[in-house]
């Protein structure tokens, strides 16, 4: 035993109490005292039951991050928990908090379990791509059932103790004092000559026959690409179909083949650089935040509105500003209208929309948004607009308060030009849906001080989004990568792809949708537009795709019209239209293009390449200061899939050097104007380097 695990007397009861913070984490030397504990206990003729307890905030909330990648240090879990399981007299888990992966299959190995009725449960290890390895497979089935235990288990779903109770997982909830409640339980359970009650030696409910293989199909689509929930169904059918030893024998083989597979690498590296892009490299941790109590968003489009839903759902009163109360009524007609939606499904209650709604305040007047502490612009994409709109803001704001744009693709240090405090100014560019999406692209200026920065990276934290910061540049980075795989993306298309070929490829590599699935989903005139505005600031590119304006120019925007490169009969399944390959074999024609058959390799390498050189050009330049905050803002904005980790690290896994060869073929084929490796890809390739190694 030592100081992380204590173990002391409270008359015939054995208290355990871990002590091992920020979230007592299971370290090597919680589990030796864990261990120790238990034999204690055991040795104790004094001692006729033990609690299980924790210090701090929260119960074991699961393994510790630091041992991750590392060889793990005897003891490993599994014989603590065996241990404790086997012990003759029963062990009672005390929780509050959160009990989390290890840390709940801890209390699963424990006679009993009793909470707070704050507390939630989980076996969230899906979201690192692995199971629940410390036999969390074995033994929750045998408490819920298989169905449950799989819901639980794939959806990585955090059980509010109430609901654990109602399941099985919890004895008792304890209304008072944990410890004294946990103590009470304890001597009852003694009083009543109930024993041990072991979930290993519980029987699993039967399922059908054709259960599992129905569970698998339920879920293929929304978890396609990622190992983890369908090893998870492999490992609840073992604690369906075998003894538990033998059951607990599957469970760690299908764990090591999940440890050492390339996806789960990718999401364990996700879940660090999740936590890590908060932290902004020289912004000390110290630097003041201004205080937000009140928003206000200029602006009740689809943008507008979304984006004043964020900060309604965290508690936070904003006011929305239009220019017109018909509009202004239009725009929170559909706010509402949201959370209807969202109430019907049962994810909040009537009396949480109308709550919402109360927090959101319509005006048409400036004067009445004078008071706010941050003002977010949220109007068309227009540099002449939106400065007109900071030029009224500057002139009516109070002094200290925080201007930003939604801009996805402006200059921020021009936006901020007009005003006398470009200190104050910064770019929060929201994703649409604006309510749902998590990325927050926070901008800064070349003169937007530090406080500034800090408060809208914890704000982003505040109303549930992953903020990272970037510098100014031309759609900043993630547009600006996009930019460059919608631009193959024509190109191919042109030369002889068809739109659902290169879909396809994409979708089959992980990413939601294709880009021209998306495009029509997005609205077809949001891309013109953009391609409008780049063509009045003289940005012209040496090739331009005119088709795709052409479609536009038709009045085919996409789902919203029916029609866009796609057809819609349903309104949502696009399907090939025969007239827009024809006008894409005449614009072909008219640019002098001759068409060939193309491949899903070449696709795939000229779609997905460009973004790592792209991304590499942004880290030359500052733009963003880590791969991990571009892997970061694709994986949350841009539907990069997660088992792959974004596509710095997704470049570093597939050889910098062979995109770099890809290049060369590319500059010999199509020309090099485009196919020019960015001088850091090229020094790290040669250095036999990757992104992750600056």
């Amino acid at each position: 035993m030592s100081e992380i695990v204590s173990f002391t007397r409270e008359g015939e009861i054995g208290v355990i109490t871990v002590a091992n913070p920020p979230v007592n984490a299971l370290s090597q030397p919680v589990r030796a005292g864990l261990k120790a504990a238990v034999e204690a206990g055991l040795a104790d003729d004094g001692v006729q039951a033990m609690v299980l307890i924790c210090d701090g905030a929260t119960f074991i909330a699961g393994a510790d991050i630091r041992e991750f990648g590392k060889p793990l240090a005897e003891p490993s879990l599994v014989p603590v928990i065996d241990a404790m399981e086997a012990a003759d007299k029963p062990i009672v888990a005390a929780i509050h908090g959160t009990a989390l992966g290890g840390g709940l299959e801890v209390a699963l190995g424990c006679h009993y379990r009793v909470a707070v009725a704050s507390a939630r449960v989980g076996l969230p290890e899906v979201n690192l791509g692995l199971l629940p390895g410390a036999g969390g497979t074995q033994r929750l089935p045998r408490l819920v059932g298989a169905e449950q235990a799989l819901e639980m288990m794939v959806q990585g779903s955090h059980v509010p103790a109430p609901r654990a109770q109602q399941l099985g997982i919890l004895d008792e909830l304890i209304e008072a004092d944990l410890k004294a409640g946990a103590l009470a339980f304890a001597r009852r359970v003694l009083a009543e000559h109930r024993g041990v009650k072991r979930a290993s030696e519980l029987p699993v409910a039967p399922v059908a026959a054709d259960f599992f293989a129905k569970f698998e199909a339920g879920i293929a689509r929304r978890m396609r690409g990622f190992k983890a929930p369908f090893h998870i169904i492999k490992a609840v059918e073992a604690a369906v179909n075998l003894p538990f030893a033998e059951g607990m024998q599957r469970e760690a083989q299908l764990f090591q083949e999940l440890m050492g597979s390339s996806e789960s690498r990718a999401q364990r590296h996700v879940f660090f650089a999740q936590r890590e892009v908060a932290k902004v490299p020289g912004l000390p941790k110290d630097t003041p935040r201004r205080e937000i109590r009140q928003v206000a968003v200029v602006g009740a489009g689809t943008m507008g509105g979304g984006i004043a839903m964020n900060f309604a759902n965290a508690g936070i009163p904003v006011a929305v500003l239009e220019i017109s109360r018909e509009a202004l009524d239009r725009g929170l007609g559909v706010v509402r209208r949201n959370y209807e939606t969202t109430a019907s499904k049962g994810r909040i209650s009537a009396a949480d929309v109308e709550r919402r709604m109360g927090l959101i305040r319509p005006t048409t007047s400036y004067d009445d948004i004078a008071d706010a502490d941050l003002v977010i612009e949220a109007v068309f994409e227009s540099m002449d607009i939106k400065k007109e709109v900071f030029r009224k803001l500057d002139a009516v704001c109070k002094p200290g308060a925080i201007l930003a744009t939604n801009t996805s693709t402006l200059d921020v240090d021009e936006i901020a030009s007009v005003t006398g405090r470009p200190q104050d100014v910064i770019g929060m560019h929201f994703f649409s849906p604006a309510n749902v999406m998590r990325l927050l692209e926070n901008v800064r200026g070349k003169a937007t001080a530090d406080d500034v920065i800090a408060t809208v990276m914890e704000l982003s934290r505040r109303i549930g989004k992953v903020g990272v910061l970037v510098g100014v540049c031309d759609g900043f980075v993630g547009n600006r990568m996009l930019h460059q795989r919608n631009r193959e993306a024509m190109f191919l298309v042109e030369e002889g792809a068809k739109p659902e070929q290169v879909d396809k490829v994409l979708y089959d590599f992980g990413f939601p949708m294709g880009p021209f699935a998306m495009s029509d989903m997005a609205g077809l005139d949001v891309g013109y537009k953009v391609r409008e505005e780049r063509r009045k600031a003289g940005k012209v590119e040496p090739r331009e795709s005119r088709w795709i304006d052409q479609i536009v120019e038709l009045g085919r925007h996409g789902q919203k019209t029916g029609a866009g490169i796609y057809r819609y009969q349903d309104g949502r399944t696009p399907l090939p239209d025969a007239e827009i390959e024809q006008l894409i074999e005449r614009c072909a024609r008219e640019a002098g293009i001759e068409r060939r058959d193309i491949g899903d390799q070449e696709i795939l390498e000229r779609c997905l390449y460009p973004l790592i050189n792209e991304g590499a050009k942004i880290l030359e330049e500052g733009i963003a200061a880590r791969p991990l905050d571009i892997d970061i803002i694709w994986i949350n904005g841009y539907g990069f899939p997660a088992y792959r980790g974004g596509p710095m690290f997704w470049a570093d896994q597939i050889g910098l050097k062979n995109i770099v060869a890809a290049y060369r073929r590319y500059a010999e084929q199509l020309g090099a104007h485009y196919w020019t490796p960015a001088p850091l890809l090229e020094k790290l390739a040669r250095e036999g380097k990757g992104f992750y190694d600056l």
